[in-house]
């Protein structure tokens, strides 16, 4: 299930909500986007993104609420640094990857205002895309030309509660991406919190290499036992069987690619075939769903 290009998506302590784009109400005199540091958009992507994990980050920009006279952060969006080299140079592989091209990691908008510990300000329906725009004039003047972003199709679950309802990129597509198809197929670790366990982690782990603490305590704090023994090999298999992890085949995330700005587009070079954009399909339950099949 993928949500439709009727609807905005909101986030809140890692759970999702909606708002129709007719709704309107976004005025851009009373928003602004500014750098935040580390830890400010650290803590915001970790308390209300349904990942609640961290990236490797080159620049962070936070959406502030600004009327009323408190500038208040409800929006952050961070451009970093893939696993590999890659993601960047498959697609586009006439810039400089790290430098003159980033992955845009993390996305997130705050929302369902009636939430207990809501803000005041809470973004309305139709920002992402001037938000996002406001993004790329950040990164263009620091030469930055081009982005490669991805939206992952499958729900997440925890019990009957959906944390993720998948996504189709609607946003990307709003900013006139290019869709290039699905990232490679691959085996995802769910774990019982409605979030995945990537690959890297689990490597990181066994070879015991920078992070791995980190993501130790993650499994830990789920119900996996503390690590004893010489084996971290050995360990990770029995931690996810004990907090009941479960791996599930994954089609491969959505991929776009994007220029920062005009001058960039014209030169920018995709060396992977457009495709047509994914197509949202329904959910029961879902809002854009009532009186269909």
């Amino acid at each position: 299930m993928v949500l439709p290009e009727g609807w905005c998506q909101r986030w809140r302590h890692g759970r999702h909500s909606f708002v129709p784009r007719s709704a309107g109400g976004f005025r851009s005199e009373h928003y602004s986007v500014e750098p935040v540091d580390v830890a400010t958009a650290r803590g915001f992507v970790a308390t209300h993104h349904y990942a609640a994990s961290w990236v490797v980050d080159r620049y962070r920009l936070g959406l502030f609420h600004t009327a009323g006279g408190t500038p208040n952060l409800i929006g952050v969006a961070v451009f970093g640094i893939p696993m590999s080299k890659k993601v960047l140079t498959n697609p586009l592989p006439d810039w400089e990857p790290y430098v003159q091209t980033l992955e845009l990691s993390r996305f997130v908008i705050l929302g369902d205002p009636q939430h207990p510990g809501a803000t005041p300000g809470v973004a309305p329906a139709n920002i992402e895309s001037w938000f996002l725009a406001r993004c790329f004039e950040h990164l263009a003047a620091r030469d930055v030309r081009g982005i490669v972003a991805f939206s992952d199709p499958i729900p997440r679950t925890v019990g009957d509660r959906m944390v993720m309802p998948g996504h189709a990129g609607i946003i990307y597509q709003a900013s006139n991406a290019v869709y290039t198809g699905q990232g490679t197929a691959r085996t995802v670790i769910m774990l019982p919190d409605g979030t995945s366990l990537p690959a890297r982690a689990v490597s990181k782990i066994r070879r015991a290499e920078r992070g791995h603490t980190a993501v130790e305590r993650r499994l830990i704090a789920l119900g996996a036992p503390a690590r004893i023994g010489p084996d971290p090999g050995a360990w990770i298999r029995d931690a996810l069987v004990s907090i009941g992890a479960t791996p599930i085949a994954h089609p491969g995330n959505h991929r776009f690619v994007m220029a920062t700005a005009a001058r960039f587009r014209r030169r920018m070079r995709i060396a992977l075939p457009a495709m047509p954009y994914p197509k949202p399909t329904c959910l029961p339950g879902a809002p854009w769903c009532r009186g269909r099949p």
